[in-house]
């Protein structure tokens, strides 16, 4: 089985900064896209930024500019570099991956993380 561990969420300060780090590990074949979801009280999951394995990044408008996400592939990791934060940007952030599992033919699989709060005061 694959697991993930997210860490790096918190309180900061509108305008401050936080990067969000998330592992994964165990039985890990190989992981197409990597990416970040937040879900704000009230609100419906959004995507905030994704990126595939060749390294091509996807950001939701509201992050742009402000957010930057990016992996190690060797090491199965995503990270979320988020700077200039709003209190807007409040939510619990999710690491979602999609990645390869060992059947025959293969089959890809999604997988989420426990969620990681940030808080922006104002």
């Amino acid at each position: 089985q694959v697991q993930l561990v997210e860490s790096g969420g918190g309180l900061v300060q509108a305008g401050g900064s936080l990067r969000l780090s998330c592992a994964a590990s165990g039985s890990v074949v190989s992981i197409n896209s990597m990416g970040w979801f937040r879900q704000a009280p009230g609100k419906q999951r959004e995507l905030v930024a994704s990126i595939t394995s060749g390294g091509s990044a996807n950001y939701a408008d509201t992050v742009k500019g402000r957010f930057a996400i990016s992996r190690d592939n060797a090491k199965n990791t995503v990270l979320l570099q988020m700077n200039s934060l709003k209190p807007e940007d409040t939510a619990v952030y999710y690491c979602n991956i999609v990645h390869r599992v060992p059947t025959i033919p293969p089959t890809y699989t999604t997988l989420w993380g426990q969620g990681t709060q940030v808080t922006v005061s104002s």
